[in-house]
């Protein structure tokens, strides 16, 4: 690093560029990420409305769906923009949620029991879908740490085409 210049900051006549961004795998991957990261927040709302009335600790643990689904339409927001440490707090959120899911689901089968009361949805329906949040979790954890594995966040110097005007061409100039 150059004196005086600053973290994500060019020399005079330079850009930066980063590379594995703009390969198709990265691309790939990152919109895969967006997308799961979605799904599951729209999955999560959907149990938390529909099981309010019956979830645990009242509205408190719908409250704390709410929110992790928030985090998770917040993380594919950064990770669309490429942010550096939403794919290592994804993965860290999704595992997290993966053990939750999983000690949580049969508690909704189990509600076909006299005196219990029913929720908004069917019991069975709200099940089923935190059944397919459990293998949605896995893969976001997978997809995320294979976008961690591509090296988004490196970071290259190159030559402006034109002198002067960053992100004119796109293109760095050949070596002289």
């Amino acid at each position: 690093m150059v004196a005086g210049m600053t973290v994500g900051e060019a020399r005079p006549g330079y850009e930066l560029w980063h590379p594995n961004r703009e390969k198709p795998a990265s691309l790939t991957v990152r919109f895969l990420i967006v997308i799961l990261l979605v799904a599951a927040a729209l999955l999560m709302v959907i149990v938390a409305l529909g099981g309010w009335s019956i979830l645990k600790g009242g509205s408190t643990w719908g409250v704390i769906s709410i929110l992790l689904a928030g985090l998770y339409c917040l993380l594919a927001y950064l990770i669309w923009r490429w942010s550096r440490g939403a794919l290592a707090l994804g993965t860290a959120v999704s595992v997290l949620l993966l053990v939750l899911f999983s000690v949580g689901v049969g508690s909704w089968f189990a509600r076909n029991k006299p005196d219990f009361t029913e929720a908004a949805l069917p019991s069975e329906l709200l099940g089923l879908i935190v059944v397919i949040l459990i293998p949605l979790q896995a893969a976001i954890t997978i997809a995320t740490a294979i976008g961690f594995r591509q090296d988004w966040y490196v970071e290259e110097e190159r030559p402006l085409r034109d002198g002067g005007n960053p992100g004119s061409t796109g293109e760095p100039l050949a070596a002289e």
